[in-house]
Formats: C-alpha cells, sequence, structure tokens
C-alpha cells in the first residue's frame, strides 16, 4: 500500500477540482447535484442558487458529464433523514445517475460515520461520488483518501455549532432549569424548562425505590414486576435491570440538576428524600449493581467503546464465561447482555483475544507499510487547511469592510436628522435596518474569527514514524494497559460488516504517544481519520 510522497498542491483559494485523466469516466456521465442549505447558512456562500450555479459550470468543464437530476435539501449536515438526500439514493439504487456531485463535502454529511455509510451505499450501486471544489473523486484512489481527510474537518465544523449548544445547556443549567434531551423518568418539564412531577410516573419512580431500598428486591427482578404488571417506561418499552440501575443513581429524583460540570441543589421539587437516595446508592455498592461500567472500564478489553451492533446500533461491552479449565472473553452486544433471553438482538458473541490481537496487528502493519502514502495525506491536509483559512479570512476581510461600511452609514442618517435635512419618518427606518444588518455582520465576523482561531493543525509528518516506533515497543512488551492506551489514541471505531472487521484509524495532531501505564493520552486531541482494508472474520465467529 506504498505510494512515493505527493507534493501538496500550489494554490490559493478555492476553485473547482479537476479530476485526473484516470479518475475521468470514459464516454458519457450522466451526473446528479446534490445541493444542501443549513440554517446556519444564512450569511454564507452557500445559498441552493450560488451552489447550483457552481455546480453547472463545472458539469459543463467536464467532457462529456451531463445533467440528469438534482435534488436538494434545507436542513441540517447532522444527520442522514433529509428528503432530498433519500431520494439521490434510490435514484442511485435505480442507476438512474453516474455520480454524484456536490459543492462541498459538508454539503453532503458533517459526520465522517455518516459520510462513510453513504458512500458505502453509493459504491454499491456502482456510483461515483465528486465534489466540485475539493480533490475528492471516489473514482480514484487518491480521491477516496482524500473524502474521508476533508470529512474530519467538515465534522469539525459541525462540533463548533455543538459547543455553542452546549454552552446554551451548561447556562439553563446554571439556572436550575432542565439543560435539554430526555427527561427524567417520573417528572415533566414545563414551559419554564423547569422539571415538575409526572402525575401518573412519580408514583411508580417512588415504587421503584420503596422496591429496591425496602424489600430489597434486585434490580432485573423490579424491571420483571414492571413488565408483568403492563408498565411501560418512558419510551412504551419494556424495562431492563439497566434502565432501573439508571434511575436509582440519578440525583434529579432528590431537586438536584447535575449538568456536565454544573450541579445546582434544590433546583426543583424531589421525588425521592436525600436519605432514601443515599441507602440506594450504598446498596448498589455493595451488590456491584454497576457491573456494567466495571466491565466498560477493565483494561484487558482493548475495544470497549469502539465496537458497535451492526443490528441493534448499540455498543459491545467486554463479557466473560467459565469453561472448565480457563476463563473465555467474548465482546457481546450491550442489548443482548441487558436483557438476556428477552433481547431483541441476536448479534453473536465476538472472540475477545482473536479480536483484539487482529487489531494491534492491523494498527501496527498499518502504520509500518503506509507511511508514504499517510504522508501524502497530511501534506494535503496542510494545505487543505492553508486553503481553507484563506478563504475564511478574505471573507472577515470583506465583512469587518462592510461593518465599516454600514456604521458610517449610519452616522450619515444621524447627521442628516440632527441637521434638519431628513426627518424622523426617513431616517428612523433606515437607521432600525442598518442597525439590525450590522449586528448580523459582527455575528458573522465574530463566527469566522473562532473558526480561525480554532481551526485543527493536521499532525506533523515526523508523528508517522513516531506512532510507528512506539507501537513496534507496546506489541513487543506493552501492558494490557499500554495496549489498551495506543488502540484508544489510534483507533477511532471498529467496524462489523457482513464482509470483516474494519477498523478506522486516527492520526493524533501532538507528537507525544501516551506514556506507559496513563489514561492514554486522549486529550481531545481532533484526529485525522483515515480506513484500511477488512479485518477477515476468520477465527472471530464464535
Amino acid at each position: 500500500m506504498t505510494a512515493p510522497p505527493l507534493a501538496p498542491p500550489k494554490r490559493r483559494g478555492r476553485r473547482a477540482h479537476q479530476p485526473t485523466t484516470a479518475e475521468r469516466p470514459a464516454g458519457p456521465c450522466r451526473v446528479c447535484v446534490y445541493i444542501r442549505r443549513s440554517t446556519d447558512d444564512e450569511h454564507q456562500p452557500f445559498s441552493l442558487d450560488a451552489q447550483r450555479a457552481a455546480l453547472e459550470k463545472y458539469v459543463a468543464s467536464q467532457p462529456g458529464w451531463t445533467i440528469v437530476a438534482e435534488y436538494e435539501d434545507d436542513a441540517s449536515g447532522a444527520t442522514t433523514h433529509r428528503p432530498g438526500l433519500r431520494k439521490a439514493l434510490h435514484a442511485a439504487k435505480a442507476g438512474l445517475y453516474d455520480v454524484l456531485l456536490v459543492y462541498r463535502l459538508d454539503r453532503f454529511s458533517r459526520s465522517v460515520a455518516d459520510l462513510l455509510d453513504l458512500i458505502n451505499i453509493l459504491e454499491a450501486s456502482s456510483v461515483r461520488f465528486s465534489s466540485a471544489t475539493e480533490p475528492v473523486d471516489t473514482g480514484g484512489p487518491f480521491g477516496r483518501m482524500m473524502l474521508q481527510l476533508l470529512a474530519v474537518f467538515a465534522e469539525f465544523e459541525r462540533n463548533i455549532i455543538i459547543d455553542r449548544v452546549k454552552s446554551g445547556m451548561t447556562a439553563k443549567a446554571s439556572k436550575g432549569k432542565w439543560a435539554g434531551g430526555t427527561r427524567p423518568y417520573g417528572y415533566l418539564v414545563n414551559p419554564d424548562h423547569r422539571l415538575v412531577p409526572h402525575p401518573d410516573e412519580a408514583p411508580i419512580l417512588r415504587d421503584i425505590f420503596r422496591l429496591y431500598t425496602r424489600d430489597r428486591v434486585g434490580t432485573r427482578a423490579i424491571a420483571t414486576i414492571l413488565n408483568e404488571r403492563g408498565v411501560p417506561n418512558r419510551t412504551g418499552k419494556k424495562w431492563s435491570g439497566h434502565t432501573i440501575n439508571r434511575i436509582l443513581d440519578n440525583p434529579a429524583y432528590v431537586g438536584d440538576i447535575a449538568y456536565r460540570d454544573v450541579y445546582v441543589p434544590d433546583a426543583h421539587d424531589p421525588l425521592i428524600d436525600r436519605d432514601t437516595f443515599q441507602r440506594a446508592q450504598d446498596i448498589a455498592a455493595a451488590r456491584g449493581d454497576v457491573q456494567t461500567q466495571r466491565a466498560m472500564s477493565d483494561s484487558d478489553y482493548y475495544l470497549t467503546g469502539l465496537l458497535t451492533c451492526p443490528r441493534c446500533g448499540q455498543r459491545y461491552i467486554g463479557t466473560s464465561a467459565n469453561g472448565r479449565t480457563r476463563r473465555y472473553r467474548y465482546y457481546t452486544c450491550f442489548t443482548r447482555t441487558r436483557y438476556g433471553k428477552h433481547a431483541t438482538c441476536d448479534a453473536p458473541r465476538l472472540p475477545a483475544d482473536d479480536l483484539d490481537n487482529a487489531i494491534l496487528t492491523a494498527l501496527h502493519d498499518f502504520y509500518t507499510t503506509a507511511e508514504p502514502v499517510l504522508t501524502a495525506m497530511i501534506e494535503r491536509a496542510h494545505a487543505q487547511r492553508a486553503s481553507t483559512t484563506d478563504d475564511r479570512s478574505a471573507e472577515a476581510t470583506a465583512v469587518a469592510h462592510q461593518i465599516t461600511t454600514t456604521e458610517t452609514a449610519i452616522d450619515r442618517y444621524h447627521t442628516a436628522f440632527e441637521n434638519g435635512t431628513m426627518d424622523d419618518a426617513t431616517a428612523g427606518p433606515r437607521i432600525r435596518e442598518l442597525r439590525q444588518r450590522l449586528a448580523q455582520l459582527h455575528a458573522r465576523h465574530a463566527e469566522l474569527a473562532a473558526g480561525l482561531a480554532a481551526q485543527p493543525a493536521p499532525p506533523a509528518p515526523a508523528t508517522i514514524a513516531l506512532i510507528r516506533d512506539y507501537l513496534t515497543t507496546v506489541m513487543a512488551s506493552g501492558s494490557d494497559t499500554e495496549r489498551k492506551a495506543a488502540i484508544e489514541t489510534l483507533i477511532a471505531e471498529v467496524q462489523l460488516t457482513d464482509q470483516g472487521v474494519v477498523p478506522v484509524f486516527k492520526i493524533p495532531t501532538d507528537t507525544t504517544m501516551p506514556p506507559p501505564e496513563t489514561d492514554g493520552g486522549t486529550s481531545g486531541v481532533p484526529p485525522v481519520r483515515t480506513m484500511v482494508r477488512s479485518v477477515g472474520r476468520q477465527g472471530l465467529e464464535p
């Protein structure tokens, strides 16, 4: 998988990507264009008309390309539940076009995981994916690598938006209000965003604590009792021991609000007194009812948190079973673990020893054989970051100029009114319009400044050699804790498919590997992700 290093492109600003001859299809090519405008794009140059015009111009520049379909959405790129996108995928499956073309990668998806799923759907229908402004074309191997690399930056921009939402939720919590998300069972959220007792659920909630603390009934037994009574949980489904555990550990029931680093006592009416709540915590600690949490933190399960069940979407967790002569380690779907014989998911258990060794070997082999390709990707990432910085800087300069022009216009209207050359009926409405426009410009300028300041730096090429040497040492003599730390640092996820197990690697942007016997050094460093070929399922079936 080695290849000679590629020099970064010498360009500034954004311009249409020109595919190589190898990437261009031979003969006529049917093109479907997909355009999207999100609610956060109001002041960005990505309007539907602007995207449509740019895509039409790009298609006209490609020999043999013809637009045969167009789909659009006015929705966030954080989800794939978009009408236009679903229609485009159905058309692909029907064989109605050869290439799906977008203006920019983040117009298609802002999530790396969603993007990979969508590309797999297109490739299964023999449809290529291409971007008009980025070096992305799945018809060529380099284009496929760049697709994943650029997707990281699209996801990062989305994460900035998420951080703003979290800030708003933190502000709510600090005032004793419900920050958002799923309400606790037993409560309703009133219009003032405060928790109030649910007339039907509150008595059941108190029964749960009574059964656990007074009658000493176990969590699974409580779930069985509620299910036999025909009492649904908050979502209308059956109860499980895991759900009961979460209720017993939720401080909302004593009237407290806990969100991230914010803790506000006595924020709303309690459903349980503090003595009963503490008694529940003591019983849980004595019984070991936090078994699932313990299993998820065991250092001898390297892939905890990285495996997702392809059938039900829940995480795989570490489990074990005792044989006649030894203990057998497995990764088991959380749904299967939680509900036991009543589970609706029948995903097979995966032998942990075989899977751990296969992933570690694939990780080491990848960094040993792919160094030239990774170095080329990093150089491209630096060039892409410079291009994005240029675009944002240019827009920030233009917005700053508009701010100055708008402020000058406001001053002129004020001067005309004060000098008596313009009456209030004329000057007033115009000044209000300009002030509204000025507020929008200031908000956009602040957003651009934040984006420039927070833009992640790609890793240095020297990082690849450092990782390779580190993995060699860990493979030879590392402890379970060190090997788990290496996997947590260098693997974003492990995908389970019918064809095999696919690790998705990430390259840390710092130049230090986690030291021995530490938490793994995963301190929120933005990764560059890449995928490798499947690790076969041989030896992984139970």
